[in-house]
């Protein structure tokens, strides 16, 4: 399957990131992306930017070297009602918005009360993408999950870097297999992320795809196997 995009890098500005929006432009020009997206941590998380950088987007071209270019954000989930660590103020600027739970920011609960959270970011009309539901320290109720995704269209990503062996995230091959099998029989939309840290990384989905190979997932169905896939996760109202 050919990648035309990748929403889910980080640079610099994210405090524990080691490249810059250059460099990262660069790697997705290099590897024929056709767009990029940049997605650094919001403020709640530890050592990232400050709620201006988020709001000075305005001075970036929209295309470089050949990479149209889209300027969104990691939120963090506080609560387990959803909310996050950016105003709607600032989110509106936004072409998208990947809404995450973080270890730093939220405290683990149930399965309910972390689905719950989700459920409520969803709900948030600048949420587009809902960033790593796969990991076991965050148990969640896939049954309730993907419905609610498909409700209010926002996309559920397989995320690359959950499948490191370094990873701090736990059991995320086992729980991606039964999400993606309750998915596909809903038909959610899904989307492959790299949650690139380092330039290298930027445009490497290969875990992810392996994964919705083995899950024989639709490619219809996988928003990054077409520009078009775009569509369905920018802020455009």
């Amino acid at each position: 399957m050919k990648i035309c995009f990748d929403m889910h890098t980080h640079t610099v500005a994210s405090g524990h990131a080691f490249s810059t929006f250059k460099e990262n432009v660069e790697e997705a020009a290099f590897k024929g992306l056709l767009a990029l997206g940049i997605s650094d941590h919001a403020p709640a998380m530890p050592g990232t930017a400050h709620p201006i950088y988020f709001g000075n987007f305005k001075c970036i071209r929209q295309e470089l070297m050949g990479v149209k270019l889209f300027m969104g954000v990691e939120a963090n989930i506080l609560d387990f009602e959803g909310n996050l660590d950016l105003e709607e103020t600032v989110l509106r600027k936004m072409d998208y918005v990947i809404a995450s739970l973080h270890v730093p920011c939220i405290t683990p609960g149930t399965a309910r009360e972390n689905t719950d959270a989700l459920i409520g970011a969803m709900k948030n009309p600048y949420v587009k993408i809902i960033g790593h539901p796969d990991d076991d320290r965050y148990p969640l109720e896939y049954e309730r999950l993907i419905p609610a995704a498909l409700e209010h269209g926002v996309a559920l990503e397989v995320n690359n870097s959950s499948f490191n062996p370094r990873s701090g995230r736990q059991n995320a091959a086992k729980n991606v297999a039964r999400w993606l099998e309750i998915a596909r029989a809903h038909r959610l939309p899904i989307i492959l992320g790299s949650d690139a840290h380092i330039y290298y990384d930027v445009g490497d989905v290969s875990m992810a795809e392996k994964m919705i190979k083995e899950a024989n997932y639709p490619e219809e169905l996988v928003l990054n196997a077409s520009l078009e896939g775009l569509n369905y996760i920018l802020n455009r109202r």
